[in-house]
């Protein structure tokens, strides 16, 4: 019995734990960290904002604009891009570093990006024609995703 009351106090525990772990919040864009703000302004100027958010999972705050245009941005607590996903437009030119432009236009002329994903590892990015291709940090291919 005793086993049962400490297993069941452990459970509970954990969810409440898991359940504060999750904890988004809606800000003003004014409230980003300043780099994301000039993301914003730079790459997005004519792109009105939908909604802001801020979520932390664990250690981890993240930052999260959309776009009335359905285009989203993922920032890092630093206000470093994660992801931008422009799912009816394209991503603007100037995010793409230049070695994963020339790969693209050299390899796939007639597609554009609409989605690149950065982390500690790699980038990934999805093209018009649904082809994801995955680089390394040092822009080499290292996958293809059809």
């Amino acid at each position: 019995m005793k086993k049962l009351m400490i297993l069941a106090l452990a459970v509970l525990t954990l969810g409440t734990f898991t359940a504060k772990a999750d904890n988004d919040r809606p800000i003003n864009v004014n409230q980003l960290p300043q780099k994301a703000q000039q993301f914003i302004k730079q790459h997005f100027p004519k792109e009105k904002v939908a909604y802001a958010k801020q979520e932390r999972d664990f250690m981890e705050v993240t930052y999260e604009v959309v776009f009335t245009n359905s285009s989203k941005v993922e920032f890092t607590k630093d206000g470093e891009w994660k992801e931008v996903d422009c799912k009816y437009s394209t991503v603007p030119v100037a995010i793409i570093p230049v070695q994963i432009k020339n790969h693209i236009s050299q390899n796939y002329p007639d597609t554009s990006v609409v989605k690149i994903d950065r982390d500690k590892h790699d980038y990934e990015v999805k093209l018009t024609n649904r082809l994801e291709l995955t680089f390394d940090m040092k822009f080499n291919l290292i996958d293809i995703d059809d």
